[in-house]
């Protein structure tokens, strides 16, 4: 199950699955229609915030996020980040999923002075309550990719932090280094499949490379 395959993430973690083949079927969630076809691809067009009953799945992958300027209150981001993803995850545990990986953000933490980042941290404490097999949340910095190609608009400040980012390169520490998308993906979908036991937090700097 993937939650969120339109976004940057979330379409390349949809890749992965699709060319993986030891996944027999992917089901994919959004609140809009997947533009893309494939073989064992099952799309549903859902509102996150009354989910019914869910294919039945092994493991589940959730990519859902906005900023509070998309979304245009702090309410309305909270019900996305944290309530749509509280949602997605009670409804694939009811259909049997025990591995469950997330993306969260890098700065989240319950006692943040940031909003954002607290929401984050919410986040993590709930699933982490819920009682997987196997949680693995990814912690990304800045993440590089190309949202307009999705339709998606720019976050405040994106561009210039990516610019900065990529002619910096080397001189930022790993963690707070611009991190592509498909690197996020590609380390999300390899904790997860190897189903470690309890929770696995992964650092920005732990994942460049798709390590």
């Amino acid at each position: 199950m993937v939650a969120g395959a339109t976004g940057l993430v979330g379409r390349e973690i949809l890749a992965d699955l699709l060319a993986d083949k030891t996944v027999a079927a992917v089901h994919c969630i959004g609140r809009r229609k997947l533009d893309l076809k494939h073989a064992k691809l099952h799309a549903h067009v859902v509102d996150f915030a009354a989910l019914t009953t869910l294919p039945k799945v092994d493991e589940c992958f959730i990519a859902l996020g906005t900023t509070i300027k998309v979304a245009g209150s702090q309410d309305a981001f909270r019900a996305l980040d944290l309530k749509a993803v509280e949602a997605v995850a009670l409804a694939v545990k009811r259909s049997g999923a025990t591995k469950l990986g997330v993306v969260s953000a890098m700065g989240a933490n319950t006692q943040s002075p940031v909003f954002y980042n607290r929401v984050k941290g919410e986040m993590e404490i709930s699933l982490a309550r819920m009682g997987f097999k196997s949680l693995v949340i990814a912690r990304p910095s800045l993440i590089d990719g190309d949202r307009a190609a999705l339709g998606q608009a720019g976050r405040a400040g994106e561009g210039l932090g990516l610019k900065l980012a990529r002619c910096l390169g080397p001189l930022i520490p790993s963690n707070y280094r611009a991190i592509k998308a498909s690197d996020i993906a590609h380390a999300l979908v390899h904790h997860v499949q190897a189903g470690v036991p309890g929770v696995v937090t992964l650092m920005s700097g732990e994942m460049q490379g798709g390590g």
